[in-house]
């Protein structure tokens, strides 16, 4: 058997970033929050934690971390069901999409009761990886087959436009986007994962094109990119809509939409603690997203 104690001082540095904050968070000593994680690493035999500026899980602990939420929501749901008082919120840690969390998710977190959320920002085609390996307990994921142990939920799709401004429109687009005219101008990229422009031109150009640009992992910053001439790149129509209609950009084919389908999956762990989130998300998505 695992030690409670121990699994919470893991859990907390990860979650806190550092050995001091863990320390503040659970009242006790940093001293005390090491040795509960070398007690527990010299008990499962292996590396929990890589001692890093924050700290950073191995696989055998973001596999413990979830063990540990795991239980969590387990003891959630009895004492739901036996009438007891709660000892506090519920923790859930939620993978997301930066531009799922930029645009329509975060008032379904207002909805969804009194829990606490750990969210971890990933591209919805790798989020499904996180809730495979045990890190996250639910995630808004591109993958539509159920992940196995989970519930999945089709939520619509969120809809992007390519967008630049008027200036780089003028500059870079002289007879409209051109594959020749794709691969020569700077484009927007979210980060390594990020594939959206890429698959946006295959589309409209037929032809799949070396695109090249500006890295920028801020959903919010990416629109500025855009407004400021940096480049041209795919843009939630949820935080572009204004900024076309009053021509501060302009969408490169109007036309030509790209749709990402979005899909809830939730673990059918603790079920029971996770279905205001769910039926929150549905909501909410129901509100944003575009539906078949």
């Amino acid at each position: 058997m695992l030690d409670p104690r121990h699994l919470e001082a893991l859990a907390a540095i990860l979650r806190t970033g550092s050995f001091e904050a863990a320390a503040a968070a659970l009242s006790v000593t940093p001293s005390a929050v090491s040795q509960r994680l070398r007690t527990l690493e010299e008990k499962v035999g292996s590396v929990l934690v890589v001692r890093e500026q924050p700290p950073r899980a191995t696989v055998a602990g973001a596999r413990l971390v979830r063990h540990a939420e795991e239980i969590a929501l387990l003891e959630q749901r009895v004492a739901a069901d036996l009438g007891l008082p709660a000892e506090g919120p519920a923790r859930l840690r939620i993978a997301v999409n930066a531009d799922s969390l930029a645009t329509w998710l975060l008032p379904a977190l207002a909805e969804a009761g009194e829990a606490l959320f750990d969210i971890v920002v990933d591209d919805q085609d790798h989020s499904a990886g996180l809730l495979r390996r045990g890190e996250v307990a639910a995630a808004v994921t591109a993958e539509a087959a159920p992940i196995q142990g989970c519930d999945a939920v089709s939520l619509g799709s969120l809809r992007y436009m390519a967008t630049c401004s008027p200036s780089f429109l003028e500059r870079w687009f002289p007879e409209g986007p051109t594959p020749e005219a794709l691969a020569a101008s700077p484009a927007l990229i979210f980060n390594e994962k990020d594939a959206l422009q890429h698959r946006w031109a295959e589309l409209a150009t037929g032809r799949r094109l070396r695109i090249s640009g500006h890295r920028i992992p801020s959903s919010t910053a990416f629109v500025e990119a855009a407004r400021l001439g940096l480049g041209w790149g795919l843009n939630p129509e949820l935080l572009v809509r204004d900024d076309v209609e009053a021509g501060r950009l302009v969408a490169l084919m109007p036309g030509r939409p790209l749709d990402t389908p979005l899909v809830w999956q939730a673990s059918r762990i603790g079920r029971a603690t996770l279905e205001p989130l769910t039926a929150a998300v549905r909501r909410a998505a129901r509100r944003a997203l575009v539906t078949p």
